[in-house]
């Protein structure tokens, strides 16, 4: 399974529908990961799977007000012309689940 750390500023429309229904009231503590990148930062982020990955969205402000405020018909949040790095793909080295430790 392709894992993939996606930044608030990356947010697809499909990733923002997966967070929205996995966790419609927003998410709490116990639902936020916290991990090591290979910059040694520690990293917060919420978890979203579909049937080929899993998708660990940064969490901030932010995240939780885009989440609150999101209509599935309202495009107008997404830029598509932002510049900058795509989501970061993990290497699927093992095939235990929770391995983001």
């Amino acid at each position: 399974m392709k894992r993939v750390i996606v930044d608030f500023k990356k947010l697809t429309e499909e990733i923002l529908n997966l967070l929205v229904e996995k966790y419609p009231n927003g998410y709490k503590e116990k639902d936020i990961i916290v991990f090591r990148n290979a910059q040694n930062e520690i990293i917060e982020a919420v978890e979203v799977r579909t049937e080929d990955t899993v998708y660990l969205v940064k969490v901030s402000q932010r995240l939780a007000d885009t989440m609150e405020d999101y209509d599935g018909d309202d495009d107008d949040d997404f830029d598509d012309d932002d510049s900058g790095d795509e989501g970061l793909e993990i290497a699927d080295e093992s095939s235990g689940e929770g391995d983001f430790d």
